[in-house]
C-alpha cells in the first residue's frame, strides 16, 4: 500500500504542511509515503485549474491519493482513484461575502469534493458537523491533528509579577485586539507571533502594553517561545481545531481559550475557557490564574494528559486503519 499527499502551495500557507509532516514522518515507518505540493497558490479559476491537472498528471492510480488542506476541488484530478479527503475548518466559506462567490466555495470547495472523495476526515467535531450541515455525507469521520513530539514537558515557574503572555496569530479570527483590551490593566509582556496592523499597534501604546512581535519564526523558534511563556493566550472567535492549545499543554504551560467549539473539544479541562467577545471574561481569568497557584498547576497537570489524545503514534494509527480499508475495498 502507497499513499501520495497532495498539499496547497506552500506560499498559500504551512500550518497545514507543518502539522501532516508530523504524521509523515510517523507513517513512513510503515508506508511508502510520496508527497506533492500543487504549483498555484490562487484560488482563482486559472489556477484551480492548474491545480486539478498537476493532481491529474500526478496520481497513483494504483495506490492512495490523500488530499489536505484547503484544495479540495482538486479531488476531480482522481476520479477514479482511491482518494481521501481531509477538511481542516470552513473558513474559505464563511469568510466569502459575495453571495456568487459564497456558492462557487460551497460547491467546489465541499459539496463536490466531498461527494467524489471515498473517505472524508475532519480534524475535530466541530468541522464535521459543519462540514454535515451543507453536505449531508453521515460517513464522515473525525480523525485529530497530532502533536509534535519536540512540544515535551519543561516546567517553569510562572512569574507572577509580570507574566509572558503569548499571542500565536495574528489573522482576523485570532481576536487580538480583544487580547489586548483585556490585559490593559494588567502587568504583563505581551508576545504576538505574526505581522501587526496599525490599529493594534496604536492601541497596544496607548494602553502602554509591554509587547514583542515576531514574524518568520522557525518551528525551533516558536517552540522556544512557548517555552519561554507563562500563559498561552487562544481566544480565536473561529478555528478548525486548536493546535495552539495542546502545543501549550505538551510544553506544560496554562492555556486560556475560548469557550466555544472546537476549543472546548481539543482543551477538554486543560483550559481555562473564557468568552471570546468579552475583554473582562479574559482579564478575570488571567488574574485569577495569578491569584490562585493551584489553579495554574491543576491546568498543567490537566494538560499533560490531556495531549496523550493526539499522540502521533495514535493519529498514524487511525489514518493507517482507513487507509486498509480502502485498500481492501478494491
Amino acid at each position: 500500500m502507497k499513499v501520495t499527499y497532495f498539499y496547497r502551495n506552500p506560499a498559500a500557507g504551512y500550518s497545514i504542511l507543518k502539522v501532516f509532516t508530523t504524521l509523515i514522518s510517523e507513517m513512513r515507518v510503515t508506508l511508502p509515503v510520496r508527497e506533492l505540493s500543487v504549483p498555484a497558490r490562487r484560488s482563482d479559476l486559472i489556477s484551480v485549474c492548474k491545480n486539478i491537472y498537476y493532481v491529474l498528471k500526478n496520481r497513483d492510480k494504483l495506490g492512495i491519493n490523500h488530499i489536505t488542506g484547503d484544495i479540495h476541488y482538486c479531488i476531480l484530478g482522481l476520479i477514479g482513484c482511491k482518494s481521501i479527503l481531509t477538511v481542516h475548518d470552513l473558513s474559505a466559506l464563511d469568510c466569502a461575502k459575495n453571495p456568487l462567490k459564497k456558492a462557487i466555495i460551497r460547491f467546489l470547495w465541499f459539496t463536490l469534493p466531498v461527494r467524489l472523495a471515498d473517505k472524508v476526515v475532519c480534524i475535530s467535531e466541530h468541522t464535521r458537523d459543519e462540514l454535515y450541515k451543507i453536505t449531508k455525507r453521515t460517513d464522515l469521520e473525525v480523525v485529530y491533528n497530532p502533536i509534535d513530539p519536540s512540544f515535551g514537558y519543561l516546567p517553569k515557574l510562572i512569574n507572577i509579577q509580570k507574566p509572558v503572555i503569548l499571542q500565536i496569530g495574528t489573522a482576523w479570527n485570532k481576536n487580538l485586539f480583544l487580547i489586548v483590551e483585556a490585559l490593559k490593566t494588567i502587568s504583563s509582556h505581551l508576545v504576538i507571533i505574526g505581522k501587526i496592523d496599525g490599529i493594534i499597534e496604536n492601541r497596544l501604546k496607548e494602553n502602554n502594553q509591554s509587547y514583542e512581535v515576531k514574524i518568520d519564526l522557525t518551528d525551533t523558534e516558536i517552540l522556544d517561545e512557548y517555552k519561554n511563556c507563562d500563559i498561552v493566550c487562544f481566544c480565536s472567535t473561529y478555528e478548525g481545531f486548536g493546535m495552539p492549545i495542546i502545543e501549550g499543554n505538551g510544553v506544560g504551560r496554562i492555556v486560556v481559550t475560548s469557550n466555544i467549539s472546537p476549543m472546548t473539544e481539543i482543551a477538554n479541562d486543560a483550559a481555562y475557557l473564557v468568552d471570546c467577545r468579552d475583554p473582562i471574561s479574559v482579564r478575570s481569568a488571567i488574574k485569577e490564574i495569578l491569584q490562585s497557584p493551584e489553579l495554574g498547576n491543576s491546568l498543567v497537570s490537566n494538560g499533560l494528559r490531556n495531549v496523550e489524545r493526539f499522540n502521533v503514534q495514535t493519529i498514524s494509527a487511525s489514518y493507517k486503519n482507513l487507509y486498509t480499508k480502502m485498500e481492501k475495498s478494491k
